[in-house]
């Protein structure tokens, strides 16, 4: 007698869903893993199975305006602090 469990397809639609949620809304692979009865290294492969070697111009701008803005975050965080000790 076989107990062991079939393996059942992801649809395509589930697994960009997934992957969208991990990417975006910064979902864990573990969570997003259990939520959805899949394995995390499923979901691993799906990600790196759909990366490719070079990222396009519009990632890359995104990228660096996201890397401008945390640099002046970290500039301005750096700043408080130093008054504060100043202060103290």
């Amino acid at each position: 007698m076989n107990t062991s469990k079939k393996p059942y397809r992801i649809s395509r639609e589930v697994r960009e869903q997934i992957i969208q949620r991990i990417k975006n809304d910064g979902v864990s692979v573990t969570a997003a893993a259990e939520e959805h009865g899949v394995s995390t290294q499923a979901i691993y492969y799906w990600l790196t199975k759909g990366t490719s070697g070079n990222p396009s111009w519009g990632e890359v701008a995104k990228l660096k305006k996201e890397n401008r803005s945390l640099l002046e975050l970290v500039g301005a965080l750096t700043i408080k602090l130093s008054t504060a000790q100043k202060k103290s």
